[in-house]
């Protein structure tokens, strides 16, 4: 089990870059996309002039997938004002380039506000069992990275594959372990990044799971909207969905939701499609 402020912490070099590890604990297929862009997050908070900088937007490209072990980062400020800066975080490896990525960051500040995001009328994690009680008890996480979560799903089906397609929707509440929730803002707004990648290839693998075809979706994009803080709230609802999925892409949209039902960050991205070559083919 990884802790994710230290799995996600950088280290200045002492020249403006920084270093940071990549680790086995959040494996899905290699280093979860969402996990390394945390680390290119932490390294644009880590960069910043002005402590009262609060993570606004990030987007970036997934360019390779990430090794376990050092990366190297390197952070640019592309425009600073009075209320907002704007950084470019580049993540590479062995003279690889892995991650770019763009961050704006403002201060909190004043402006028109009103809140029309309605949460999906869901049970609470209270009334819903734990992933841990759901499965047989010989049946351990499909990956590291799920050890980091404790998971209560909304639609779980104990027979998987299913015996036919379902929706393109994926929801669950999900709380960090060992650590749920962290004080520093730009080290919290990784659960949000985290939970905002998270949800694409659930999503649009269930209306063909029943098929079990022979396709995996590298992620191209990312995209995260920070809204509003998720200290408080130690369990968040991943709410996650994928309308479209066609011309070998499918684009996936997500929301992050308390208990109380505020929305804490949203965004989305796109995947491309690659087929499972089988074992010894060319």
């Amino acid at each position: 089990m990884g802790d994710l402020a230290i799995d996600t912490a950088v280290h200045a070099n002492g020249d403006g870059t920084f270093h940071a590890e990549v680790g086995r604990d959040w494996e899905i297929w290699g280093p979860m996309g969402g996990y390394v862009a945390s680390i290119a997050l932490r390294a644009a908070g880590a960069a910043r002039d002005d402590e009262a900088l609060v993570p606004a937007a990030f987007s970036c490209h997934y360019l390779a997938v990430a090794g376990f072990g050092p990366v190297d980062i390197a952070v640019s400020t592309r425009k600073q004002g009075r209320a907002a800066t704007s950084q470019r975080v580049e993540v590479g490896q062995g003279g690889r380039a892995v991650l770019d990525a763009m961050v704006w960051s403002t201060r909190v500040g004043e402006g028109l506000e009103h809140d029309e995001a309605e949460m999906p009328a869901v049970p609470g994690p209270d009334d819903l069992a734990d992933i841990r009680e759901l499965v047989p008890d010989d049946a351990g996480p499909p990956f590291p990275f799920w050890e980091n979560l404790d998971a209560k799903p909304l639609d779980f089906e104990a027979r998987w594959p299913p015996d036919g397609p379902r929706p393109a929707r994926w929801r669950e509440w999900l709380r960090f372990r060992p650590t749920a929730t962290f004080d520093d803002e730009w080290v919290d707004a990784c659960r949000s990044v985290i939970l905002t990648d998270l949800p694409s290839w659930p999503s649009a693998h269930r209306p063909h799971a029943w098929a079990q075809p022979p396709f995996t979706a590298p992620t191209l994009d990312l995209n995260v909207a920070f809204h509003r803080p998720a200290r408080a709230h130690e369990w968040l609802l991943c709410d996650g969905a994928a309308p479209v999925s066609t011309r070998g892409l499918f684009g996936w949209t997500a929301r992050v939701w308390s208990t109380g039902g505020d929305l804490h960050a949203s965004g989305g991205g796109q995947c491309l499609y690659r087929r499972i070559r089988p074992p010894g083919s060319p």
